[in-house]
């Protein structure tokens, strides 16, 4: 068994479902896209006992959770067919869902209760893109199915933001409504996704809690590519409380145009990185994407499930992180973060 209890902030469980990975069956016969990484045994095996999972639905994509761009009816009707999938899966014992909004009964894993079944991993909802939420007035029937957290927009635009593929483009004015349905009911932005400019005025704009769900580091990787955190847009969501996800998509761990295998090392790069920027260990944690899509190939060497995350932790307390310190990256920073909501 695992040393110690994971958070991980960013997983594609639904999608991945409906791409036909079967989540209850082992990892070497789920099928699915790419070479799988995660299925919920996986999940149960690595130590994960909580997770931000996503409603992910791509505009203008061709497969299972595409929608034609601007089609609000098209991309609810996906949306809402992931969100089936979650309450399914929490019917059956695997998951509880819901936390974030003051504690309850879902949030027992979170505070350091025993949950009803202490096999299930403790889920709250991350709506990455915002798009199947037809209009903010829409946004409480998301809360009460187990949304805790909106990304306004993925890499391509929604009705509501430019994503970071579209750098010209910041936010729309029913993106400018959503912010404050979102403050108003208690749900987190998550700006992973965004450009620069969608940002910018969400920092501005919101009042509520801020994180980056699945995010690595700019200045690390060269360039200018807008899906990376600028160093001022860490020090704005450390300011407000909220914590940065470590991606392990590997393209996104290593400089542009390397050809180089990333490393756990190159992690723990970012995990340094982001620290620093915001003078403090506490803002810093797990949002893997693993396998969002991508497969277990382009992982970082020695990472291909989570059993193989207690590495990355290793990598940690020899740089001088201090036991507690990388609790925290594990398990702690974000499970304050949301027991605290």
């Amino acid at each position: 068994m695992p040393r110690r209890r994971w958070f991980d902030a960013h997983l594609d469980l639904a999608y991945l479902a409906r791409m036909e990975r079967d989540m209850l069956a082992p990892i070497e016969s789920c099928g699915g896209p790419a070479e799988p990484s995660v299925t919920i045994g996986s999940l149960v095996e690595g130590g994960v006992r909580a997770c931000l999972a996503t409603i992910f639905t791509e505009p203008g994509g061709s497969d299972a959770v595409g929608f034609p761009p601007g089609d609000a009816e098209a991309a609810h009707a996906a949306g809402v067919r992931q969100v089936e999938i979650y309450a399914d899966w929490a019917r059956q014992g695997h998951f509880t869902v819901g936390f974030g909004r003051g504690g309850g009964p879902g949030s027992d894993p979170l505070t350091g209760r025993v949950p009803p079944d202490p096999r299930a991993i403790q889920m709250g909802i991350l709506v990455e893109g915002a798009d199947p939420i037809r209009s903010p007035e829409e946004l409480e029937w998301w809360v009460g199915r187990g949304v805790v957290a909106v990304g306004l927009a993925w890499a391509r635009p929604s009705r509501y933001a430019g994503g970071n593929s579209t750098p010209r483009l910041g936010l729309t004015e029913r993106g400018r409504e959503m912010i404050q349905a979102a403050d108003d009911s208690g749900v987190v932005h998550d700006v992973s996704h965004l450009s620069d400019l969608a940002m910018d005025e969400l920092f501005e704009r919101a009042r509520g809690r801020v994180i980056a769900s699945h995010s690595n580091s700019r200045a690390l990787l060269g360039g200018d590519n807008q899906r990376h955190l600028r160093d001022e847009s860490i020090r704005t969501i450390a300011a407000r409380g909220g914590v940065v996800g470590l991606n392990l998509y590997g393209k996104f761990l290593v400089p542009e145009g390397s050809d180089r295998e990333p490393t756990i090392d190159d992690v723990a790069d970012h995990a340094d990185h982001i620290a620093a920027v915001a003078q403090s260990r506490r803002c810093v944690g797990l949002g893997s994407d693993m396998d969002g899509g991508f497969g277990a190939s382009v992982l970082p060497a020695g990472i291909r499930r989570h059993a193989d995350i207690e590495r990355l932790a290793e990598s940690l307390l020899a740089r001088g992180w201090s036991d507690a310190e990388v609790e925290g990256f594990a398990w702690g920073n974000w499970s304050r973060f949301w027991g605290n909501g």
